[in-house]
């Protein structure tokens, strides 16, 4: 090959690369929220986009119509693939497992719908679902995708996807929460619990908790944390009376911007202890999820951008 011919195809190559590398980074926050909702966890997603990007900067882009949705096609394949790796790991994990929030922008509460599928409360209903079924329905509930792209992601006809969708979107309904009410009143349940909490005060816990409140918490076999749900606002509030506000240590809890609501950011002698999310249903809570895992606590220094 000639000097001249090597220069052609180098930059030819070069200009496919720049043009791969545009497309991507046009719809990688797309791509990191889509495989976040479907694997519950933004180290696997980060891993998803890893293989996604190298996938894809082997594909002839003359031959892409919709790069969005070819894009989409990739990464919804490599996380289900992960999925059932994650799902294997779950088995043996230590307590409940919750999934790794995320340190999100204010505006994107802003976006009901992208808020309420990726938080926590939307996020642990997906965990009911088959893989197949939250890919499903995550694709055509959050990211409105026709059932002909959502079959070529999912390797499914037309006519199954419309089948799994309505049985997902079935099963979602009847688990996830109702009258959530808007962000201010939200925010007004968190504080109220965060004042409650802050000062041990067991009356103003039983007063914002709903009486058949759920309490969930993630050391991973590394901090301490309940092994089990602990259901009844009886029980939560005396345990977070009790145990929640050692005396012996410098604790903090700072109201910020969890996987799209609001949450606590709870500090112990200055150092990031943990998360705590709530869901919160005709101004009561329902559902406290505190994440004590270090190894999903990496993403609360810095916001996490999510789109749709």
């Amino acid at each position: 090959m000639s000097k001249r011919n090597e220069q052609t195809t180098g930059t030819a190559r070069g200009n496919r690369m720049d043009a791969a590398t545009e497309a991507f980074v046009a719809h990688r926050n797309l791509l990191f929220t889509l495989a976040y909702e479907i694997l519950g966890s933004a180290t696997d997603a980060e891993d998803v986009l890893q293989e996604t990007w190298m996938l894809w900067v082997g594909v002839d882009l003359g031959t892409v119509l919709d790069q969005r949705a070819y894009l989409i096609r990739i990464t919804t394949r490599q996380a289900l693939k992960r999925l059932r790796t994650l799902d294997r790991r779950k088995e043996t994990y230590v307590g409940p497992w919750l999934p790794e929030p995320l340190l999100t922008a204010p505006d994107v509460a802003e976006d009901v719908e992208l808020a309420d599928s990726v938080s926590m409360a939307m996020l642990l209903v997906l965990e009911t679902l088959t893989p197949t079924e939250r890919a499903v329905f995550v694709l055509r509930e959050v990211f409105e995708l026709d059932y002909d792209e959502i079959a070529e992601a999912v390797d499914k006809t037309p006519a199954a996807v419309r089948q799994i969708a309505h049985r997902a979107r079935a099963h979602v309904a009847a688990r996830r929460p109702r009258g959530t009410g808007s962000p201010a009143e939200h925010r007004a349940a968190l504080q109220a619990f965060q004042r409650a909490v802050e000062t041990g005060d067991l009356q103003s816990l039983l007063d914002i908790l709903a009486p058949d409140v759920v309490a969930l918490s993630d050391g991973g076999g590394v901090k301490h944390a309940l092994l089990r749900p602990m259901v009844g606002a009886d029980k939560v509030a005396r345990l977070l009376a009790a145990r929640w506000w050692k005396r012996d240590a410098e604790r903090s809890t700072e109201l910020v911007q969890i996987n799209g609501g609001p949450g606590l950011l709870v500090r112990v002698d200055g150092e990031i202890d943990g998360v705590v999310a709530v869901r919160v249903e005709n101004g009561y809570v329902t559902g406290a999820y505190h994440v004590r895992n270090p190894e999903k606590l990496s993403r609360m220094e810095r916001e996490t951008a999510v789109s749709r």
